[in-house]
């Protein structure tokens, strides 16, 4: 009962974490599009992004989605494709999200800093 408890909830967050992926990568393809063609450059588009708390919030919630959405997928490949369960494959994919967050975290804060 409880396993069926937790693959219910990574169900869930996956399916969450993809409406947030969604909305967060239309956002940012956008913004990137109309950034580039109205001729700013890398530099210029840092230099306006410096201390902004929008963008961090912002991109701290990409970043979130993805270090919950992409292990859970990469856990359900696993198990179907190579037959990988138990504990050790869980740790291992939530050290994975730990290390997709941290260095997403970084990119952010490098980002707005």
């Amino acid at each position: 009962m409880r396993r069926t408890r937790f693959e219910v909830a990574l169900w869930a967050l996956q399916r969450a974490s993809a409406a947030v992926l969604a909305l967060c990568v239309t956002a940012h393809l956008a913004t990137n599009i109309y950034a580039v063609q109205g001729g700013l450059s890398a530099a210029e588009i840092l230099g306006r992004t410096r201390g902004s708390v929008g963008l961090a919030l912002f991109y701290g919630l990409f970043v979130a989605a993805v270090a919950v959405h992409a292990p859970i997928g990469l856990r359900t490949v696993l198990r179907e494709t190579l037959g990988w369960h138990g504990r050790a494959t869980d740790a291992a994919l939530a050290a994975f999200a730990l290390f997709l967050a941290w260095f997403g975290w970084r990119a952010v804060a490098g980002l707005v800093a």
